[in-house]
């Protein structure tokens, strides 16, 4: 595999720190178009998680989220995303392994992921990975279906 940076997103006042935020935004509004967010929703999910770009050079070839433990089962949601033309090249599996490494350092008890049903490519990425499904769902006044899943063997 080439070399893969990856690079966690700050939120910077400066307006030049918008960079790595808006690349965020872009490999994610590709990967979800239907979940879409602006820059100030980016400003504001950086705040409360941890966003990550990922970098060959400088090219931009995907990112990832990894959010807060949750409840009392201390759950952690680790989602790693790649741009379709960077697929199969081993950047998710550095992606996922960096935010499982980054949700056991928060003490996560369990580990969950979230994957648009249509992307029967991430689906088999998690799956293949050990996690399974525990919820399919559409949000209110949406028809897109989620699934939500749980890391339930480490592979």
């Amino acid at each position: 595999m080439t070399d893969l940076r990856i690079e966690v997103v700050e939120v910077v006042e400066a307006e030049d720190g918008d960079a790595m935020l808006r690349q965020w935004q872009h490999v994610h509004n590709v990967i979800v178009p239907p979940a879409a967010m602006s820059l100030d929703e980016v400003r504001e999910r950086a705040a409360r998680h941890r966003l990550c770009n990922a970098y060959v050079g400088e090219e931009l070839v995907g990112c990832s989220t990894v959010r807060a433990p949750q409840g009392e089962e201390k759950a952690v949601m680790v989602i790693a995303r790649v741009l379709p033309e960077h697929r199969r090249r081993g950047f998710g599996t550095a992606l996922y392994e960096d935010g499982l490494a980054h949700a056991r350092v928060q003490g996560a008890g369990a580990v969950d992921t979230c994957v648009l049903a249509v992307n029967e490519e991430g689906l088999a990425f998690a799956h293949a990975r050990g996690f399974t499904e525990t919820e399919r769902y559409t949000l209110p006044g949406e028809d897109d279906v989620w699934v939500d899943l749980r890391l339930t063997s480490e592979s």
